[in-house]
């Protein structure tokens, strides 16, 4: 029997509920409140998903972080070996050497021993442009995919325009993999609900739209499955939670003299090598790296006076949360729950770097939601937005100078362990064998190990 991992973001009871054929998945089967780890975010809970270990063993502390031996903050990044520890299908393949196994737009899924893969990768042309597609395993597999559906959606899957296109684009490219390559374990990323809860909030007519319209596009894929006796395992890394206050972390290092920067052209950028502190934010987690551990002291205090900041973790602290790893902060910041984290670090608009006003998720050093809004602020955005993609088509190079640096438009976030129920993440299994009603991220690898008929586990 093959096992179906449907990573549906922002998943939570109060979502579901208005997704009534995902919900029938669980019908034979139960479904469960998930126990998510911190930080509760993508990257890392995934990897928790996948090895069955805390943030504090397998070294994804959060969507990006400071590389301290290359000096750059490094986020999205994609290579398989940044997660430590053995994966669920390395452990199933003990018993079952012969696993096919496909990964389809989850994270970190260059270079891993999977036999199928699509995952984004943009084209980085020379000139600065950058051309959506993907990178697959086998490689024809990319040429068959655009073929039939046209390239991958980049532009939907990430950015003011991100929308159901791109997973539609996912569900599609899925029941193409199913049919032509039959894996026995599959993972399946579907992002849409990330977006419009970010945009409006998680309790916004836009987020139950969003919902409705996910729903349906998962129809055929949940029949497919359906059809092929597949055991289907729903979940999620994180609810998303109403917020209304951007801390601008990084500006309040600076103002103490603590974070640097260096000017070019007249823009300032985050100078991490000469600062005595600096962060990298992640939605309402920002680990904050101390280059002095006299400073530490100092830097705790101006941050736990700052408004909008709950919790400060020292090393000692990260250890009991399962976070403390040679890639952590010295120090991490946890927002209030109605707050988040900008990455922010210029104190004049009219010193912003150019890539503030665009989607450039490498070059800013944090997390920035706002790169899915339009500039409100600009009255002329859409025509330039307009003018853009047209010169995108048409190969010219251009930037797509859109996105507002006023980060008061973001409604909804996550990285914080939920309060409440009906804002933490939910499990749904099509099969009642190994039936409950809760369950710890830690524990979904050896719950999957199970479901595939392996109870082989490290």
């Amino acid at each position: 029997m093959s096992v179906v991992v449907l990573d549906v973001v922002g998943l939570t009871p109060r979502t579901l509920a208005h997704m009534p054929r995902l919900r029938s998945v669980a019908d034979p089967g139960f479904t469960a409140a998930l126990d998510t780890t911190l930080p509760a975010v993508t990257c890392s809970v995934q990897s928790t998903f996948l090895t069955g270990r805390m943030p504090a063993e397998h070294g994804v502390v959060g969507n990006g972080w400071y590389d301290r031996d290359m000096g750059e903050v490094a986020f999205w990044r994609q290579y398989n070996a940044l997660v430590q520890g053995e994966k669920v299908w390395q452990t199933a393949r003990r018993t079952r050497p012969d696993l096919k196994v496909a990964n389809i737009c989850w994270w970190y899924a260059i270079g891993a021993d999977v036999d199928i893969t699509v995952t984004p990768r943009p084209v980085y042309h020379y000139d600065g442009r950058k051309s959506p597609d993907c990178y697959t395993v086998p490689a024809g597999l990319r040429d068959t995919l655009t073929a039939e559906f046209g390239p991958f959606p980049l532009f939907d899957y990430w950015g003011p325009k991100a929308g159901i296109g791109s997973s539609r684009w996912i569900v599609d490219a899925t029941r193409r993999v199913l049919t032509d390559h039959d894996p026995d374990l599959a993972f399946v990323y579907v992002p849409h609900l990330d977006y419009d809860l970010q945009r409006h909030g998680p309790n916004s007519p836009q987020a139950w739209s969003a919902a409705d319209e996910l729903d349906t596009v998962l129809a055929p894929l949940l029949d497919d499955l359906s059809a092929r006796g597949s055991t289907v395992v729903v979940l999620s890394e994180y609810g998303i939670t109403e917020v209304r206050r951007p801390v601008d972390i990084n500006r309040v290092l600076r103002r103490e003299g603590l974070l640097n920067v260096y000017t070019q052209q007249g823009m300032e950028y985050l100078d991490p090598w000469t600062s005595r502190a600096f962060a990298t934010p992640d939605h309402q987690i920002s680990h904050v790296y101390v280059a002095c551990p006299e400073d530490l002291t100092r830097v705790r205090e101006v941050l736990l006076k700052t408004e909008g900041i709950d919790r400060i973790l020292d090393r000692e602290d990260q250890e009991k949360a399962g976070l403390r790893h040679a890639r952590a902060g010295e120090l991490v910041a946890i927002a209030s729950s109605d707050s988040w984290f900008t990455y922010y670090y210029w104190l004049d608009d009219e010193r912003a770097p150019d890539f503030a006003h665009g989607v450039e998720i490498h070059r800013k050093p944090g997390y920035d939601p706002a790169e899915l809004f339009f500039d409100p602020a600009d009255p002329l955005v859409m025509a330039r937005a307009a003018m853009t993609m047209a010169k995108f088509k048409l190969g010219v190079r251009t930037a797509m100078s859109v996105v507002p640096t006023d980060p008061s438009c973001v409604r909804g976030s996550h990285g914080r362990l939920p309060e409440d129920p009906e804002e933490g993440p939910v499990l749904l299994c099509s099969h009642p064998a190994g039936s409950r009603k809760r369950i710890h991220a830690t524990e979904v690898k050896q719950f999957l190990l199970s479901c595939l008929g392996d109870a082989t586990a490290d």
